[in-house]
């Protein structure tokens, strides 16, 4: 399967983000893997070429262009699922220094044989983010922790902020329309240590619409949380 690598090359810079022809073959590279391996586990409903050039790539690389990520920074995906968004912005930026999750091992198991076939560095590890955010090893270990998810900004805030070291940043991809939900994350976000820096709103080639909500980590979260899930359901902060 061949991506429409000219597009990608000019929406990316269109965001500031360039794009050679090594980077553009391993994402190619990276397209058809996940086609391969959506025939035997469910990754993802989107598999013609430019859809995952504009839906996939290009998504996950605006995080590049919302965030400011210093060299060698520590970066968890929580949640990640198919890889994104960082696998697209280790491609582009193989100095971040790469940590995803994700609660389905067979995930891990497509992350481990993409990161093979890419050549790019990454722990994988097999866990829920509440797990991950009580490990010790992983909480508030990171300079940035993101995720691409439909969970409320609210509950996916007390799952990604503990990862999160403090003065560090959890960037959560979002649809269009945050307002509301921003509003009703507000409480959330300053108990567990954040705060709302930024709101970066895009239009991609397609027309489909995405924000990035930027929340830095100001304190520690309490030890308390993450809390459960049916907990976190039941009673959002």
């Amino acid at each position: 399967m061949n991506i429409p690598k000219d597009s990608l090359k000019r929406y990316s810079a269109d965001f500031g983000i360039d794009l050679d022809d090594l980077q553009l073959d391993k994402l190619e590279l990276y397209a058809n893997t996940l086609v391969e391996w959506n025939q035997k586990i469910n990754l993802t409903a989107i598999t013609e070429p430019n859809e995952i050039a504009v839906k996939h790539f290009l998504d996950s690389l605006l995080l590049l262009n919302a965030v400011q990520i210093p060299q060698n920074s520590s970066l968890i995906d929580v949640g990640t699922g198919a890889g994104f968004p960082s696998v697209p912005c280790k491609v582009v930026r193989g100095d971040i220094r790469l940590t995803m999750l994700d609660s389905l091992n067979k995930r891990i198991n497509f992350l481990n044989a993409l990161c093979e076939a890419l050549g790019i560095e990454s722990v994988n590890i097999h866990a829920r983010a509440e797990e991950g955010g009580r490990n010790a090893k992983l909480r508030e270990h990171f300079d940035i922790a993101t995720a691409r998810a439909v969970a409320n900004l609210r509950e996916l805030a007390e799952y990604c902020l503990p990862f999160v070291k403090t003065g560090g940043v959890f960037a959560a991809l979002k649809g269009y329309d945050i307002d509301e939900e921003l509003d009703q994350a507000k409480r959330a976000i300053k108990e567990l240590g954040g705060k709302i820096v930024d709101v970066k709103k895009y239009i991609l080639p397609d027309e489909s619409k995405r924000s990035i909500v930027m929340i830095e980590k100001i304190s520690q979260t309490p030890t308390k949380y993450p809390r459960q899930p049916a907990k976190i359901a039941k009673s959002p902060l």
